[in-house]
């Protein structure tokens, strides 16, 4: 693999959501990612039709290794592994590797610098710590999700975008290279706790302090981000297609106005807020007249702080996206590229995900002795 992580070794104990995300970004970035399975986990009925196939596109880049872990010498394989790697990352719930004798006492007996990076949904600790959830859940908790969608609507589930991937699997990929580089000057590891309920209210760190300055109202579709204000919300063409527009500064609305041709004073007081319900109607009905392409020809471009929204056939087509090399196509799978970019580092074409490897040339590679790893396979631990 190519990509600045080049050189980092990281053990992957599969799941699901913001671990093999977190994975799959390091594994993007060049790093050598082995993904550890349960053995019996190869046969079962498996819920979630994409694992282990092409389609599972967070498992890219990287090789999975079936180890039977409820067996002594599965458990001292994976330690003998940790003795060379720099990170391991883990998202079961508190307390699993621990009952497997895999908990940071004995991965940093065996491997003093070792960064274990945990994610959950509440954290290594407190009241709900031990309790099931998921995304939205963990993005209730944080104050977020209250401010998601429109007023006369329930909160709007943010996708899994919020929890499982920003503030979780991104949070949890920043805290274990923060504490690699600590480890290289220390010579210590340590244990990354990255909990999707934090990661979630970290994202809204700036409105939070909106609130606290008076700045944002608690309701939803009241605020200049939310929807509230009309010159940043998405509208319906006239072909039933959205658009998107964030003019917020005076002069991208001026630009947007003078686009449209909305010179009239009815599109005036961009900040007047009891304007704002008027002038949301203003806007419906403007963009109401043209296909979103028509918009697009008239807008795209421009300073009108203005893009379609395109759907997730659309998207990768798109002149800038495929100008970027925004999108590739790995195993017949479209799918997101690494990113971000690096100039003098890039980041390769990460390989299409698979079942589970060869055990030995995995074992191998990281420095198993062959007596050892035949052993292994006599005793079916792999």
């Amino acid at each position: 693999m190519a990509g600045p992580l080049q050189g980092l070794r990281v053990i992957e104990m599969v799941g699901i959501g913001p671990c093999p995300f977190a994975a799959m970004m390091l594994a993007d970035m060049g790093a050598e990612v082995i993904r550890v399975d349960k053995k019996a986990a190869l046969d079962a009925v498996n819920p979630y039709p994409t694992l282990g196939t092409q389609y599972d596109v967070m498992a890219r880049g990287r090789r999975t290794l079936a180890l039977d872990l409820k067996q002594a010498a599965g458990r001292e394989t994976l330690l003998q592994l940790v003795t060379r790697a720099d990170v391991l990352l883990e998202g079961f719930r508190p307390g699993v590797m621990e009952r497997l004798g895999l908990g940071p006492e004995a991965l940093l007996a065996r491997q003093p610098k070792l960064v274990m990076g945990r994610v959950t949904g509440w954290g290594q600790d407190g009241p709900l710590a031990y309790a099931a959830g998921h995304d939205i859940n963990y993005v209730a908790l944080s104050g977020m999700l209250h401010a998601m969608g429109r007023k006369d609507a329930p909160p709007a589930p943010p996708l899994n975008l919020v929890g499982d991937f920003g503030g979780g699997g991104m949070l949890l990929a920043f805290g274990v290279l923060a504490a690699v580089l600590e480890a290289r000057s220390s010579g210590k590891g340590q244990v990354v706790d990255a909990a999707m309920t934090d990661g979630a209210a970290l994202l809204g760190a700036m409105t939070y302090g909106l609130r606290a300055h008076g700045l944002w109202q608690d309701g939803r579709e009241a605020n200049l981000l939310d929807g509230g204000a009309p010159f940043y919300d998405s509208y319906a063409c006239k072909d039933g297609k959205f658009v998107a527009v964030g003019a917020i500064e005076p002069q991208f609305y001026a630009r947007l106005l003078a686009l449209c041709g909305a010179h009239g004073p009815e599109f005036t007081g961009q900040w007047r807020r009891e304007r704002w319900p008027e002038l949301k109607e203003k806007f419906a009905a403007l963009f109401a007249t043209r296909t979103r392409d028509e918009w697009c020809r008239l807008l795209e471009g421009s300073d009108a702080c203005f893009a379609p929204v395109l759907d997730m056939e659309e998207a990768p087509r798109h002149p800038h996206n495929a100008a970027r090399h925004a999108f590739v196509e790995i195993a017949g799978v479209t799918q997101p590229a690494p990113a971000p970019r690096f100039s003098r580092t890039p980041a390769a074409t990460p390989a299409a995900p698979g079942q589970a490897a060869d055990p030995a040339a995995i074992l191998a590679d990281w420095g198993v002795a062959a007596a050892a790893i035949e052993a292994l396979r006599e005793g079916e631990v792999i």
